[in-house]
């Protein structure tokens, strides 16, 4: 088989089951690794071995396609239900509101954690400069008291 054969075969079994930019993408590939395989002094014959059936191939990228869709039941307002489809990536999204009680009272003492490290981070900070700042000050006011009396 050559490259043309494979890449044609490929084309052909991945038409009905990926979308055009995954088609696109796979074919940009393996033509791509061969021409760098035959760059490397590697013969068509040894890659196209190497690489298999192009139906099995586009059985593994069909079926791995269909493994990153999640599929939801949604109730609507009428209580019918439809399915949506999303992606692996999409389904991570969480929208996390405050329709409860002790969500809010959550987010309250979040809030007032968070307040309460910060004061103590800049009192903690404070409290290490002040030995130092307040002489430096007493110093400078009474330099420039005794500056006004000459």
């Amino acid at each position: 088989m050559t490259k043309t054969e494979f890449l044609e075969k490929l084309r052909i079994e991945l038409s009905s089951g990926v979308s055009p930019q995954v088609l696109q993408e796979n074919l940009s590939y393996y033509s791509q690794y061969i021409d760098d395989e035959m760059r490397k002094g590697r013969s068509e014959k040894e890659i196209m071995d190497e690489l298999g059936d192009p139906w099995i191939l586009a059985k593994t990228i069909v079926d791995a396609q269909g493994e990153e869709q999640i599929e939801d039941v949604i109730y609507d307002s009428d209580g019918k239900t439809y399915r949506s489809s999303q992606t692996e990536e999409e389904s991570n999204i969480h929208i996390w509101n405050l329709d409860s009680w002790w969500k809010k009272l959550l987010l309250i003492l979040v809030v007032a954690c968070v307040i309460v490290v910060i004061f103590a981070i800049v009192s903690g900070i404070v409290s290490l400069i002040a030995p130092v700042v307040i002489p430096v000050l007493v110093i400078i006011l009474l330099v420039r008291m005794i500056k006004r009396r000459w």
